[in-house]
């Protein structure tokens, strides 16, 4: 035994240099074979490993690969050792369709505010259906379109501030806008009214408040490089170091809106009856919390007013930026616009204001901005990686591919926007007129297949706040100023970090007469 003992060590010593290597090889065709996944094609690195994933969205540009990958390789795309990317409407309507089991992946959860060492799990991060189900239950009230019609006085306010503001700003010469930054500001503002009866103030200061917009882009920045390998979030971020160190008061991690909310929370709680004046998101919160108090905690209450400003910030501002640029970039189609509103305004479809405000019924009867905006949804969605779900335990059925339990799928929407079988030819140029051509049958199906809110359960639940900020904005933009590019011929920069970004839109405005009618 004593020379059994000695040799063993000496053996294992003497074969060190092939365990090792040995192990690693089956570890690596473990990661290849991983639920048979080894029969869908994609790049050879992503077969192996997440970092694939990490590198590609790290660099920024994930959409436009993700594009590559689907028109050479098909309708399923292996991005990881366990992820697949979709490109059919069938795949679509299996992944995202209600009541099919699926689960949203632990990409989300990176992108979780905390406060004061406490996670802030909301409608978008939260990964328990149940919890989502409920919470969306007591503030769906909220987000009615009864409700829709209180918020537009607010957005009318801080409509009319903007382009009082653009006007006294940029309308002059020389003076060049840097218009998606401009824009954010006025996403920022109208969500804060709306949400609390109170904007930031980025409109007036044109200003970063608070550095909130720095914040928020280096949350985004940081949460889509790490959602593809999301346990690195529990290193760098949510660490229970961290967490612990906030509780006791030695760190504060709280997002400047979250300090921002909370302010907004205790005027109201110190002066309720004040606080039951006003029709903005935040009492109807309340509200919900005064029926629901067992549910709707101060710290959901809380929950909810940060993510608005999170959801209804980011994306629309994109969505705004969008439509402008190309229709700037396509100046016979911005013609169309102001033709349209011209005769709108002849035949009284629309009121002749001082102010040029549109207002958000006028807007809905206007079919050639109504086929822009939707263009610029369908070639620029604001989310720019796939919205991926988690497989339900016992494997599911996805476009005719039998798929295991466990498998992070997804479809992108800028894949499924450019989907020729969908949309028609010519997928990669803004073509309006795609909408009005289309037969109602063909229409139904294009409607059906635009992801720029989310799909299913989980779509957005603020998207009628966002759409009517945006159908509202753009008319009362282009009746008070034309514009254009500062530098024709210079192409915009995109920065992917999970929302798609717009750099370098550079314009410049002249103000508009507004004549009566």
């Amino acid at each position: 035994m004593p020379l059994i003992a000695e040799a063993v060590p000496r053996l294992a010593a003497a074969h060190a240099t092939l365990v090792f290597p040995v192990l690693i090889l089956l570890y690596l065709g473990h990661l290849y074979f991983y639920h048979r996944l080894d029969r869908y094609p994609g790049p050879l690195l992503a077969k192996f490993t997440n970092l694939w994933r990490f590198w590609d969205v790290w660099n920024r540009q994930p959409h436009e690969t993700h594009i590559a990958l689907h028109r050479k390789h098909g309708d399923v795309v292996r991005l990881g050792p366990n992820t697949l990317s979709f490109s059919s409407p069938a795949a679509v309507k299996a992944i995202y369709g209600l009541n099919k089991g699926f689960i949203k992946s632990e990409f989300y959860p990176v992108q979780m505010t905390t406060s004061k060492g406490e996670s802030l799990p909301s409608l978008f991060s939260t990964l328990d259906e149940k919890f989502h189900a409920e919470l969306r239950r007591s503030v769906n009230h909220a987000f009615s379109m009864s409700s829709l019609v209180q918020y537009e006085p607010m957005v009318n306010d801080t409509t009319l501030v903007f382009l009082d503001q653009t006007d006294r700003l940029f309308a002059r010469e020389g003076q060049v806008c840097d218009f998606a930054r401009w824009l954010q500001f006025f996403a920022f503002d109208v969500i804060g009214d709306i949400t609390y009866s109170k904007r930031h103030g980025f409109i007036e200061q044109n200003e970063d408040i608070d550095g909130i917009v720095q914040s928020l882009a280096r949350i985004f920045n940081y949460a889509g490089p790490i959602g593809q390998m999301p346990w690195l979030d529990k290193l760098f971020w949510k660490n229970p170091i961290f967490d612990a160190m906030q509780q006791w008061g030695l760190l504060d991690n709280s997002h400047p809106v979250a300090v921002f909310a909370r302010q907004r929370m205790q005027e109201r709680m110190s002066s309720p009856i004040a606080a039951r004046d006003h029709n903005d998101l935040l009492t109807k919160f309340m509200k919900a919390g005064e029926v629901r108090p067992d549910f709707m905690t101060e710290k959901r209450v809380l929950t909810m007013a940060v993510s608005m400003a999170f959801a209804g910030s980011e994306t629309t501002a994109i969505s705004l930026a969008a439509v402008f640029y190309y229709l700037l970039k396509n100046p016979s189609y911005l013609q169309r616009v102001r033709d349209e509103l011209d005769e709108a305004l002849r035949n009284g479809t629309i009121e002749n204001r001082p102010s040029g405000l549109v207002s958000w019924a006028e807007s809905q009867k206007l079919p050639f901005l109504d086929a822009c905006i939707k263009e610029a949804f369908r070639i620029f969605p604001a989310a720019g990686l796939p919205l991926e779900r988690v497989t339900p335990p016992s494997g599911v059925n996805i476009a005719g591919q039998f798929i295991p339990g466990g498998t992070v799928v997804g479809c992108s929407p800028w894949v499924i926007h450019r989907d020729e079988a969908i949309f028609g030819p010519h997928v990669d140029a803004f073509d309006p007129d795609r909408w009005l051509r289309a037969p109602e049958e063909k229409l139904r199906t294009m409607n059906g297949m635009m992801l720029q809110f989310g799909a299913g359960a989980r779509t957005c639940i603020g998207k009628n706040i966002s759409l009517m900020e945006i159908y509202k904005l753009i008319p009362s933009f282009l009746r008070r100023f034309d514009i254009q590019l500062a530098c024709p011929d210079q192409e915009w920069k995109l920065w992917n970090a999970w929302f798609v970004r717009q750099y370098n839109f550079r314009t410049i405005f002249s103000p508009r007469k507004i004549e009566s009618v």
